[in-house]
């Protein structure tokens, strides 16, 4: 049985990533940082007696990535895939947007994918495995005031396919970018919330609909699975194909 790495996934993408990856046979470390959540998705894994470990680590600490990557070999003996899921942002003007705060994203986002990267790599080489980041639209376009946010996913587009270059053949490294989609029910209890969503968010998607993290999800089950081993160094858009879509005011 495979083991996947999933970091942020006790919410949003990285929480139904982690229980299609349970139902679809894998057992999965769910890497979380974020102390409410962790606390929820522990209880709830337990509840449904799944094939899950959960780690406290923040990603943009050496210290814990390794400490991470040794439990998660206690637990199951190997690692076979990495998803470099968790992220965080923080929106504020130029003039209001400190160090400390751009700092923190780049740490988080960019810097936390490459340390995930760097201390499964070995692991991942013994087994033929994967890496599959998480990147976005934003590291092509943008909406104002997403400075450290848009930088750390352009920056994960780059390394993605150095990783690839470097890691191959015997790791393929591979990135997702998503458009809108919509995980606000699936956050925390204290954050989490039905939006309602109207016609237009819907219509404005050439697909017809603002996106879920399912289609994130069976992304990435598509590219974790061996019989996909021709496909490495990629960006995959999954966006309803609006950033295909020219719009005049």
């Amino acid at each position: 049985m495979q083991t996947v790495i999933v970091t942020g996934g006790a919410q949003g993408i990285g929480r139904v990533t982690t229980q299609y990856l349970l139902t679809h046979g894998y057992r999965v470390a769910v890497w979380e940082n974020d102390a409410e959540a962790l606390e929820e998705f522990s209880e709830a894994m337990k509840a449904a007696n799944s094939k899950a470990l959960v780690i406290n680590c923040d990603i943009s600490s050496e210290t814990a990535v390794k400490n991470a990557v040794r439990a998660t070999l206690d637990r199951f003996g190997q690692i076979n895939h990495l998803i470099n899921n968790a992220a965080i942002m923080v929106d504020k003007p130029l003039d209001r947007f400190t160090l400390e705060e751009w700092n923190r994203v780049i740490g988080t986002n960019l810097t936390g994918t490459f340390l995930c990267s760097k201390y499964t790599a070995p692991h991942l080489t013994e087994q033929l495995g994967s890496i599959v980041n998480l990147c976005s639209t934003r590291a092509f376009q943008s909406e104002p005031d997403t400075f450290a946010y848009s930088a750390s996913k352009g920056g994960i587009l780059a390394l993605t396919h150095s990783l690839a270059v470097s890691l191959g053949p015997a790791v393929r490294v591979n990135c997702i970018s998503p458009g809108w989609i919509d995980v606000s029910a699936l956050k925390k209890k204290g954050k989490a919330r039905n939006e309602t969503l109207r016609p237009e968010d819907h219509s404005q998607h050439p697909a017809g609909r603002v996106g879920q993290a399912d289609d994130i999800a069976r992304m990435i089950l598509f590219l974790i699975n061996d019989s996909n081993s021709f496909i490495t160094g990629q960006n995959f858009v999954v966006d309803g194909g609006i950033s295909r879509k020219m719009i005049y005011v």
